[in-house]
């Protein structure tokens, strides 16, 4: 798994969006127990911390220990620094497994295979995601050049898994569908804007191998659009379901 997030750990943490309650209802609604869940390359551990209100235990990992200093903390939360493909959980320890936004960075074989071993026999994985955003017109314009004309080399070639709603990973298991396509709305100022879109690692690359920032090139003409705006932002939801 590629660590593209350690650089930005505290920015992940105060402007990576979070998931609506019922996306997590519909997963919940499909977990036959609430004793023990694991979130995978947990990050700033959003995802383990609305677990953690419904299992009596939530473990959280991540490769990114600058991630892990910036996650929230629970008390029925354990965060540790592993690997995604090789954890050191008992077998069939885990009534649910959950990974968000990162799924496109595993070596799926190894991953799945490390699944199967953990969850317990009615035990569910949930794959998380969310694509490019939505907002006005004028602003979707800019964003649009700076996703593909501006960062478009500098994206990994990972990032077609979302492109393509994560419907072209691997998923070898017994397919849940969910009852509808979840989508995620806010309203943001123009300093969440500018700190979600510089969370991107294709940014990060351009940063590294330039040593500019790219968010340069349309902070002017994105904060005039944004301003006359009503500052909404919608994000499509990604989600498959699955058992053994």
């Amino acid at each position: 798994m590629k660590d593209n997030f350690s650089i930005q750990a505290k920015g992940y943490s105060q402007y990576r969006p979070h998931y609506p309650q019922e996306m997590v209802d519909c997963i919940l609604s499909h977990t036959k127990s609430l004793d023990t869940a694991l979130d995978v390359a947990t990050g700033n551990g959003q995802v383990a911390v609305m677990l953690s209100g419904y299992f009596k235990d939530v473990h959280a990992i991540d490769i990114s220990s600058n991630q892990l200093q910036n996650a929230t903390q629970k008390t029925n939360i354990t965060y540790t620094e592993q690997k995604a493909e090789a954890t050191n959980f008992k077998d069939s320890f885990f009534d649910l497994i959950t990974v968000a936004q990162a799924i496109h960075w595993f070596n799926f074989d190894v991953f799945y295979k490390e699944v199967y071993r953990l969850l317990k026999p009615d035990g569910i994985i949930a794959v998380m995601g969310y694509g490019l955003f939505k907002t006005n017109s004028a602003t979707d314009r800019i964003i649009s050049r700076f996703y593909h004309d501006i960062l478009g080399p500098y994206w990994d070639g990972e990032r077609n898994y979302i492109e393509e709603n994560y419907k072209t990973i691997p998923f070898p298991f017994e397919e849940i569908y969910p009852e509808k396509q979840f989508f995620n709305e806010f309203t943001w100022s123009f300093k969440q804007l500018k700190g979600y879109l510089e969370t991107w690692s294709a940014v990060q690359h351009y940063i590294k191998e330039n040593g500019s920032n790219p968010f340069d090139l349309i902070e002017e003409s994105l904060k005039e659009t944004w301003q006359k705006s009503d500052k909404r932002v919608t994000f499509p939801l990604l989600l498959r379901i699955g058992k053994m």
